[in-house]
């Protein structure tokens, strides 16, 4: 057997960033920047008023208060006064005006007294820079503001819209052609025959090729024979990788590794050190890098969330640590001793009296049960002859959240 690290390095080394396309900024959501996004204006571009109030020299309030400024005119958003503001004087202005000439703080509306003669009265200290947001306080020209590498959600949308960035250079998705097999296997509203069973595998695979921002690409399901299989498998011509579910392991009906062998493909099976899984095959058929999965569903989509999502991670030119090294957080009950396989225990995220963030496994950990994986927040990761551990011990998980959907 190999370990799972060992199996993620050989599978990451194998990809290489896909090139890089130009899209708007209304169709960018979701995408992987190919490049850094750089600000193109300054942001606010000049001294600005933080609120509705009154533009004033922080000098005039040398002298203890109350202080009476006499009112020289108004400026709005989008508007400048013309001329400066001498001693003794102030402004009307709104937030987001520009500061006149002559002002360095802001008095706020409530905090002034008006009379009939065009003055206002101050009764506080007024030091530099009161209610000024500075010229470039968020970001400046040229400021790298959003790096590669990064899945663009909503906020950075609106966070390039204000950089004045109308497009963006983002990573092509990756193509990924998904091919379940077996003589038993059919798909989501098809008559189930006697001892067939509906397949979850291809379109679960297909909703995690796209959260992590792929195409996935439907090949139906092959059957236990050599033809179906080789076809199947030609099918997948054009994609950037092919993914296989079922047939991995080395059963007399798990033909997937004999049969692309047999054919000239380079095509590895591999027992892989964890729990659920094992079974994994990599390598290529044709010029199509393949990735075959085991057939059961639990150990299916877990293979798929280590090996798959590093995959698509490295096409998409982004970095792949955060699979291999996950956060940490308590455990919520006692667990035996492991064996030489690593564990990936499906388990819910709560947090304890302290707050601080606690996993708890399911009790019924059996590699059919979708509903417990469903149900999770993410799996506890044990290595292989991992001790007893105790609630309240520290254990590594691999979060099931993320993708292409964040805000």
């Amino acid at each position: 057997m190999i370990s799972v690290q060992d199996a993620l390095a050989r599978i990451v080394s194998s990809f290489t960033p896909l090139p890089a396309e130009t899209v708007g900024l209304g169709e960018c959501l979701g995408r992987v920047l190919a490049e850094p996004v750089v600000a193109r204006t300054t942001a606010p571009p000049a001294n600005v008023s933080a609120m509705d109030g009154y533009a004033v020299r922080a000098d005039d309030f040398v002298r203890r208060p109350p202080v009476r400024l006499y009112i020289i005119g108004e400026v709005a958003a989008g508007k400048t006064l013309k001329g400066a503001v001498h001693p003794g004087e102030a402004v009307r202005i709104f937030t987001g005006a520009p500061m006149p000439s002559g002002t360095n703080a802001v008095v706020a509306q409530e905090a002034v007294r008006t009379d009939d003669d065009g003055h206002i009265i101050v009764s506080e200290p007024v030091p530099a820079s009161r209610n000024v947001r500075p010229a470039g306080i968020d970001f400046k020209t040229g400021d790298i503001c959003l790096p590669a590498g990064k899945t663009v959600t909503v906020r950075d949308v609106g966070l390039m819209a204000a950089m004045n960035v109308p497009w963006v250079r983002v990573r092509r998705r990756p193509r990924v052609a998904i091919l379940a097999t077996g003589n038993e296997v059919v798909l989501p509203g098809e008559h189930l025959g006697p001892n067939q069973i509906t397949s979850s595998n291809t379109l679960s695979l297909m909703a995690l090729v796209t959260a992590c921002g792929g195409v996935p690409l439907n090949l139906g399901v092959a059957q236990d024979t050599a033809e179906s299989l080789i076809a199947g498998a030609a099918a997948a011509e054009g994609a950037d990788l092919l993914v296989t579910s079922g047939g991995a392991s080395v059963g007399d009906y798990d033909i997937v590794h004999k049969v692309l062998s047999n054919r000239g493909h380079a095509v590895h099976s591999w027992k892989v050190a964890m729990r659920p899984g094992r079974p994994l095959l990599f390598g290529k058929t044709g010029n199509v890098p393949l990735l075959g999965l085991p057939g059961n569903p639990v150990s299916s989509m877990i293979s798929a969330l280590v090996f798959l999502r590093a995959a698509l991670r490295a096409l998409l030119g982004q970095s792949t640590a955060a699979e291999v090294l996950p956060p940490t957080a308590k455990l919520g009950h006692a667990l035996p001793a492991g064996d030489s396989r690593q564990l990936y225990l499906r388990a819910t995220l709560g947090h304890d009296a302290a707050g601080d963030l606690t996993a708890t496994p399911f009790v019924q950990q059996d590699s059919a049960m979708l509903t417990t994986l469903a149900a999770s927040d993410c799996l506890i990761v044990r290595p292989p002859n991992a001790a007893a551990a105790a609630p309240g011990d520290r254990v590594e998980i691999l979060l099931l959240e993320g993708g292409i959907y964040n805000l």
